[in-house]
């Protein structure tokens, strides 16, 4: 009868040696010659060197943590309790010279009285101006620099107007265009015409397909342009109003001025 052996089944051996699972085997190898041994060598001293870094320099490393950590915390804290209650202040400050731009400009009473309120504040809260200076990094502060600068058009101060709306910025387009066309207002009254021209299409270009700012600022472009004895680029912004425009306010009057210009 044959006979099997189970798999894996080895005869018993008279001496067998009890093996250690977590011995690894020692090779000898010389270290003169193991590039290796050497490259271990080298991480050896590589790590001994950064743990003597480390440990010389670990006050300034956690310092350094440290001072991140608080720029963090800072900025988060700056957020919470200091640039929001400054938004809150600044718009609070607002909204007297608001008030006071709303009625100059419906004409509820003298306008210039009501521009200098605006300008200078009334009722304990600051005028816009100071507004401006104290609220620099708030919404409110940067609007303020609009209301400043219309103000200041409107009572005959046209380089403060203009030094006002500069510092102005807006994403609204319409607004972007006001603040634009205002300071060529500004440099046309101070006979600036050439430096008049470029805020007046400056302002048109804002919002190519706005129907209220866009012909508003090319008929002032076109008659700027005419003062400045450019006929040709006055007869484009004038022609421009008469296709694209024809029946806002500013194409109710082009024929004429387009003959002026041809």
């Amino acid at each position: 009868m044959a006979t099997f052996n189970k798999r894996g089944y080895r005869s018993p051996k008279e001496k067998e040696e009890k093996l250690d699972n977590n011995f690894i085997e020692d090779v000898n190898v010389d270290a003169k010659d193991s590039t290796t041994a050497k490259a271990f060598d080298t991480l050896d001293e590589s790590a001994s060197r950064a743990e003597d870094f480390i440990a010389k320099n670990q006050k300034v490393i956690l310092g350094f943590l440290v001072a991140l950590v608080l720029a963090v915390v800072g900025y988060f804290a700056y957020d919470k309790f200091i640039a929001e209650p400054n938004q809150q202040d600044a718009a609070d400050q607002l909204f007297v010279a608001q008030q006071n731009f709303q009625k100059a400009v419906d004409g509820d009473v003298k306008a210039d009285s009501l521009f200098n309120l605006v300008l200078n504040g009334s009722e304990g809260k600051f005028g816009a101006v100071k507004i401006a200076e104290e609220y620099s990094g708030t919404a409110a502060g940067n609007l303020a620099n609009y209301y400043a600068g219309i103000a200041y058009l409107n009572t005959g101060k046209y380089a403060e107007a203009i030094a006002s709306l500069e510092k102005f910025s807006s994403k609204d387009v319409t607004i972007s265009a006001l603040a634009k066309g205002a300071i060529g207002d500004a440099y046309a009254q101070q006979n600036k015409q050439k430096e008049a021209l470029e805020f007046y299409v400056k302002a048109a270009d804002a919002n190519t397909t706005n129907d209220f700012t866009r012909p508003r600022f090319l008929l002032k472009a076109g008659k700027t342009a005419l003062a400045l004895g450019n006929k040709a680029e006055a007869l484009k912004y004038f022609t421009e109003i008469k296709d694209n425009f024809d029946m806002s306010p500013e194409g109710q009057q082009i024929d004429a001025l387009i003959g002026l210009a041809q």
